[in-house]
């Protein structure tokens, strides 16, 4: 089980949001490398990066930071990336400074034929995130509700190649009201490719639950606001998932 610290990037600060609103940010720090460090330093195998600005602006804008972070510590630990990207060359760009996946999410539900083309160019680096709410998608950094199950949709861009689902739960992200293990599993077990679960990570009981459901497919989970506000302890849940075997 892979514990994936993210480091959500807005104006190059390293921030969370409420519910993806870009208004309710708080900043935890103005070093995204050094947060990086800090991170794997704990135990992170994967850290998990959100270009904020960028999501909202269908392109790069904290590129700066994501290099520094590739820099710091892209030789030790597989690093992923989501937000703003929606074409081929800006993911050959970030590929060649050394990032190991990029998560195509909104670009792939309104552009499959991106997605496809990103598969068969950039085989084994790509991540489509799937974004819902009562299991419908949405896009646009969530503020637009498509008629799409996420699970019809996953199982599509599986046979496009991608190599994982990341799920978020957008009812329940930020909010440390606990992940939606039930649609997760759900989810997983309609697939043959792994799916990291994401949305109100609450604290460790999270982490002993989605232990419980690894054999369905659920790779790991993306720690964010829980590992910042303390709710979690990131090191307390490293043990555990390697005590449990993960």
């Amino acid at each position: 089980m892979l514990l994936i610290p993210a480091i959500d990037l807005k104006d190059g600060q390293c921030v969370r949001l409420k519910q993806g609103d870009m208004e309710q940010s708080t900043v935890f720090s103005d070093d995204p490398a050094a947060m990086a460090r800090h991170w794997v330093e704990l135990g992170a195998r994967r850290l998990h990066l959100v270009d904020l600005n960028g999501a909202f602006a269908g392109k790069p804008r904290n590129e700066a930071a994501i290099r520094s972070i590739l820099r710091e510590v892209g030789d030790e630990v597989d690093v992923q990336l989501g937000g703003g990207i929606r074409d081929l060359d800006t993911i050959e760009r970030y590929l060649d400074a050394g990032l190991r996946y990029v998560i195509i999410g909104t670009a792939a539900v309104k552009n499959p034929g991106f997605l496809k083309d990103a598969c068969t160019a950039f085989g084994g680096h790509i991540i489509v995130g799937l974004d819902a709410k009562d299991g419908k998608v949405a896009t646009d950094g969530w503020s637009k509700l498509t008629g799409h199950e996420v699970v019809d949709l996953a199982r599509k861009f599986e046979d496009y190649g991608v190599e994982a689902v990341v799920y978020t739960d957008i009812g329940r992200d930020g909010m440390l009201s606990g992940l939606n293990i039930e649609a997760t599993v759900r989810l997983a077990q309609a697939l043959t490719i792994p799916v990291i679960a994401s949305g109100g990570l609450a604290g460790l009981e999270d982490i002993r639950r989605l232990c419980e459901v690894e054999s369905e497919g659920i790779e790991g989970v993306i720690c964010g606001r829980a590992i910042y506000s303390g709710a979690l302890d990131f090191a307390a849940a490293v043990a555990l998932v390697e005590q449990s075997g993960g």
